[in-house]
């Protein structure tokens, strides 16, 4: 065993996702991730206090992952409604990326996500407060007539969660999905445009 070895947060993390990939959800325990990285389990326990502790910190990393480029679209510039649009069409790419390139991993991290309430709705808020901001920005540019930017924000995340939420993944190979999501996409863009000066 490495003693010597100073680990960080991040190595740790690494080596738990490989772990949790070779053994999957039930069976990795904090001593595989030790013994992965050749050190004691206290080693790792310095880092994350608990099992508990250490699977929150694997499932928030995923979902920060899946959040960047959509902060990104965010906090960029341009017409609301087009980077609203975009920002919808990301996170629904991104979520149909998971699920189709790696299903497994997806349904392990999947169980991570049921076990990490907390993280998983710090993550659901910050995607809120994403679409806050740019229905906000449409507003400042008049392109978006809306009275309460959170309520609407909110509403257009539950609106649209047939599309990004796993619960639904199987419905994600229907091949009227492009239809049915440029169908909602318009509605709602709609729905927010303030009414044109005569």
């Amino acid at each position: 065993m490495n003693e010597t070895l100073v680990l960080t947060p991040e190595q740790i993390l690494d080596v738990t996702e490989d772990v949790l990939r070779r053994f999957g959800l039930a069976k990795a325990t904090v001593v595989d991730v030790a013994r992965a990285l050749d050190v004691s389990h206290g080693s790792v326990y310095r880092h994350f206090p608990s099992k508990a502790s250490l699977r929150d910190a694997v499932a928030k990393r995923w979902l920060d992952r899946a959040n960047a480029p959509l902060e990104k679209i965010a906090e960029g510039s341009g017409p609301a409604a087009a980077r609203l649009e975009r920002w919808l069409r990301a996170m629904f790419a991104i979520k149909y990326k998971k699920v189709c390139d790696d299903p497994e991993m997806f349904a392990t991290y999947l169980a991570l996500a049921q076990e990490a309430r907390e993280v998983v709705k710090a993550h659901k808020d910050r995607l809120v407060d994403q679409i806050a901001h740019i229905v906000s920005d449409g507003v400042k540019q008049g392109a978006f007539h809306v009275t309460d930017v959170k309520a609407s924000a909110r509403a257009i995340f539950d609106a649209t969660i047939r599309f990004h939420h796993p619960a639904h993944s199987e419905e994600w190979s229907d091949p009227a999905l492009s239809a049915r999501i440029d169908a909602l996409l318009t509605l709602l863009l709609r729905g927010l445009e303030a009414p044109r000066k005569r």
